[in-house]
């Protein structure tokens, strides 16, 4: 039986896995990139770089058709949602978690959903969607444990988790939009 049940899969898995590699090679360098770049240039400019990725990852797996008023309407709720949350972060690179682990969870959700629409088993693809998220950045802030110019922060584990769920909900809210549109048209 083959890993990946369409070349769809294959594609979001492999996505999955560019962000990943992405993600923990800048370990080592974070700290040489704020110190060379400033923190206000990271804290800003690769922010903005970030949200352009999360928003560019939702809109080509999420709206892959003209969307509706009501899917505008929840995805102008997702980015409501989202300023306020980066509005109260206090500490920029919290920020980046929401975007990093936003990808990660977004393009394993559609990976997953995928290889169900596809007909294999794959129990609640929502949380596993977060838990496989969440285990990546686990596995990252474990790295960081071993390294010395890193620290392994408890609270950025809340961080990664709670960008995987901010993702997967802003996904799932997107899906939900999109199925009332059609059907709302179907009738």
């Amino acid at each position: 039986m083959p890993a990946f049940t369409s070349a769809r899969e294959k594609r979001l898995w492999a996505w999955t896995l560019v962000v990943v590699v992405a993600i923990y090679s800048t370990l080592g360098l974070a700290r040489t990139l704020v110190d060379e770049l400033g923190s206000d240039f990271l804290s800003v400019w690769l922010f903005l770089l970030g949200c352009i990725l999360v928003l560019a990852a939702v809109i080509t797996q999420g709206l892959k058709v003209r969307p509706s008023g009501m899917e505008i309407g929840v995805a102008l709720g997702v980015v409501a949602a989202y300023l306020l949350i980066v509005v109260r972060m206090a500490v920029p690179t919290e920020r980046s978690h929401l975007v990093e682990y936003g990808v990660v969870a977004v393009f394993v959700h559609e990976a997953l959903l995928e290889r169900a629409g596809q007909g294999r088993r794959v129990p609640v693809p929502s949380l596993l969607a977060i838990a496989i998220a969440s285990v990546i950045g686990i596995i990252d802030e474990g790295i960081q444990w071993f390294l010395p110019s890193r620290v392994m922060d408890p609270m950025d584990i809340l961080f990664n988790v709670l960008a995987a769920v901010l993702a997967v909900i802003a996904s799932v809210a997107l899906r939900w939009a999109r199925r009332q549109a059609s059907h709302f048209m179907g009738h």
